[in-house]
Parts: C-alpha cells; structure tokens; sequence
C-alpha cells in the first residue's frame, strides 16, 4: 500500500512539474535530496549504533529484566486477557522499554513478535482482538523520555539547541499515551457491556422460543 502511495505522489509531482514548466527544478531537488539522504543515513547511523549499545549493555546489566518486571502490573490491567507468563507479555515489555528509550528501530521487531503471539492466543482469527488494538494504540501513540530522532533530525540540520525538545516531546507523548490508554480501556469495557447485552438478548430470545415449541 505504501509502495502504490508514494509511486502515485512521485508520479503526481512530474506530471505537475511537466504541466508548470519545473521539471529541471525537480530533476535538481531530486539530486540535492539524495545527497542530502545519505548524509543523514550517516548521522542517523552513528545515534542508532551508540543507544543500541546502550541498550544491549543495559539488558546485560540487568536493567531491562527489572523494568520489563516493573511493567508487569501495568501489562496485566492493559492485556488482562493474555495469560501471565505469556511470551507476549515479554515482547509488549521490550517494545515499551525501547520507545520510552527513542529506539523507535529496535522497537519494531518486538511489536511485531508481540502481534504474532497475540495473533496465536487469538486463534489465527482475520479480525483484530482487544489486546492487539490496545498494544497498537499504545505502540502508535509511544510515550518517549529521549526522542532520539527527533534530536538526531535537529542536530543535523543546525539546530543551536537539539535536546530542548526532550521536554516537549515528554509532555506530548505522555499526553498521547494517557489518551490511547484511556480510549483502550473504554473500548474494551463498552465491547464487553455490548457482548454481555447480546449474550443475555439471545439467551431470553432462545429460552422464548423454546418456550413457544413446548
């Protein structure tokens, strides 16, 4: 899908540049950003190289096991239905950690083992379960202490001051979160309310029907 969106937006902007008369301004925009590109893979490489060490030597300390502890109270009133010593509960934990810490890149592999575990206790089934959307919700809304890209971004392009938005950036994703978490839990609990109305409907309309047979 996001393949067929951006072919349809490059071939867009030609199609307008060879309407308006800019096609050689395209042509040199198109250069210049992907020198510009490359640049920043560099940067960006460095920045993921350095907290990803960070990361691996804060699991080796131990750090990682004690917060992926901590979190547990938090993952069983968020996911009350995935078992307690579930591996999925390790992979949400992972995932957590690693956007709280700004590895947005290392946050991805486990979200996507987490969805698959989930998709397992969920039975294969083709439509999303209550778990699956509330972690979707909080990996999308992804609370963050140190935007690592956002600095790394700012950094690059000459900003006097790349951390100043690390305040910023707590309030709003903490903002984010709160109101993903609050939206997951109200979802959950007005589903199962709808759940229980129709399993007690169905119950009296079958109980009348039967009485109606009698």
């Amino acid at each position: 899908m996001l393949n067929k969106l951006w072919g349809i937006m490059l071939l867009a902007g030609i199609i307008v540049a060879a309407f308006t008369g800019r096609t050689g301004e395209v042509g040199t925009a198109a250069i210049d950003s992907s020198k510009e590109a490359v640049t920043l893979c560099i940067a960006m490489l460095g920045v993921m190289s350095m907290w990803t060490g960070i990361m691996n030597i804060a699991k080796k300390a131990g750090l990682i096991d004690a917060m992926t502890r901590a979190l547990r109270p938090a993952l069983r009133f968020l996911f009350p239905d995935i078992p307690a010593g579930h591996i999925a509960n390790e992979y949400i934990a992972a995932n957590i950690i690693a956007n709280v810490l700004g590895l947005g890149w290392a946050a991805t592999p486990y979200g996507l083992k987490a969805m698959e575990q989930m998709k397992e206790l969920n039975r294969g089934g083709n439509v999303a379960s209550a778990d699956m959307c509330t972690f979707l919700i909080i990996n999308i809304s992804s609370l963050q202490l140190i935007p690592v890209n956002i600095i790394a971004y700012r950094s690059q392009y000459g900003s006097v001051s790349p951390t100043s938005i690390i305040g910023m950036g707590m309030v709003a994703t903490l903002i984010s979160t709160a109101a993903g978490v609050l939206f997951a839990v109200a979802a959950r609990k007005l589903s199962r309310r709808k759940e229980k109305g129709g399993t007690g409907l169905d119950k009296t309309h079958n109980s009348g029907m039967g009485g109606g047979e009698a």
